[in-house]
């Protein structure tokens, strides 16, 4: 046999030798045990503590927010989907401390001892992740186009980040549940120079208030006594009338017929939509809210709806929510919007 046959026959022996020396040092004892992985891995990822802790671990510290969260939309086990839980916004509650690559030990830091969560301070970041508008989305998942529902506004200015649907952030006051109707008609005679006989203002100075939300009307008159509001007429208006008095005009005003006339092919025709978009969400698109809290539009006249906008662009009118909404609006915008909501008249 030729002499380099041979030594590269030695040669193949060596490297056959060194691979299987090496195969018999790495592979580890336990490999193949319980199937085609190393079998002691189970015991020590069973004993090694979880890295997420699961919603309850935050139950004794922050009760009152688990249970807002346990009774919202992101936790509904009746119908078998839990979306959301406190660690998914932030942060795992239990840490490792990392020994090498893939190799973890429990010794890491947990919540509330010496690890801190995160609080988000951009929630529409992780909102966004489920609740923006995507082709192929289905359609039962709640959808919002960014731009159009708020802006740059975060979630948390409206919606209660633990449970979205139940708490608002800002609402108005409630109306009292005493209020009497009647006695309120008697007492918003006073009113009627500038707001109408029957809530209707028809070109009258003040707003129509015929088919105005309870509660925000109680909100307003208390606004209005107190100062946070300022107009000359109101603010002495206000504060001749009781906290009595002015639920019973508020559910007075509530009570009266207003139904929108801006049908569905006067919103499509209209030119102000990418404006009135920003509006919809809380105003309806016909002007009639479907929230309680939040005035309907339905009545105003353009004079009015470019005052109060400009209000709260300016600050003049404080609430967060529509701060953050009108901040970007030019004079223009505003009188678009104004426009709109103008011809949204009573019938």
């Amino acid at each position: 046999m030729p002499r380099h046959i041979i030594r590269l026959l030695l040669l193949m022996a060596a490297f056959g030798g060194a691979a299987y020396a090496a195969m018999a040092f790495f592979t580890a004892d336990s490999f193949y045990k319980y199937g085609h992985y190393r079998g002691n891995s189970v015991a020590e990822i069973a004993s090694d503590k979880p890295k997420y802790k699961g919603a309850t671990y935050c139950d004794s510290c922050h009760a009152e927010r688990f249970a807002e969260w346990s009774k919202g939309v992101h936790n509904r086990p009746d119908r078998g989907k839990v979306l959301v839980g406190c660690e998914t916004c932030h942060g795992a509650a239990g840490g490792r401390d990392t020994t090498g690559m893939f190799q973890h030990a429990a010794s890491g830091a947990d919540h509330p001892n010496n690890l801190k969560l995160a609080v988000p301070a951009e929630p529409a970041k992780l909102c966004t992740h489920c609740h923006e508008r995507i082709v192929g989305r289905p359609a039962q998942q709640p959808q919002i186009v960014v731009a159009d529902h708020a802006g740059t506004q975060q979630c948390t200015v409206c919606h209660n980040a633990h449970s979205p649907r139940l708490g608002l952030v800002v609402a108005a006051a409630p109306a009292s549940s005493r209020s009497d109707a009647s006695v309120g008609k008697v007492k918003a005679v006073m009113c009627t120079g500038c707001h109408g006989a029957d809530g209707v203002s028809e070109n009258l100075p003040g707003p129509s208030l015929a088919g105005q939300k309870e509660s925000y009307l109680v909100e307003a008159l208390t606004a209005y006594s107190t100062g946070a509001r300022s107009n000359p007429m109101m603010n002495a208006a206000a504060q001749a009338v009781s906290i009595e008095d002015s639920a019973n005009i508020a559910a007075y005003f509530a009570g009266l017929k207003c139904e929108s006339t801006l049908n569905h092919e006067k919103q499509v025709a209209s030119a102000a939509q990418a404006t009135v978009s920003k509006c919809i969400a809380c105003h309806g698109a016909n002007g009639i809210s479907a929230n309680r809290s939040w005035p309907n539009l339905v009545g105003l006249s353009k004079n009015y709806l470019i005052d109060a906008l400009r209000a709260y662009r300016e600050g003049a009118r404080k609430n967060a929510i529509m701060a953050g909404i009108v901040s970007n609006l030019s004079d223009a915008h505003i009188e678009e919007a104004a426009a709109y909501y103008a011809n949204t008249t009573c019938r």
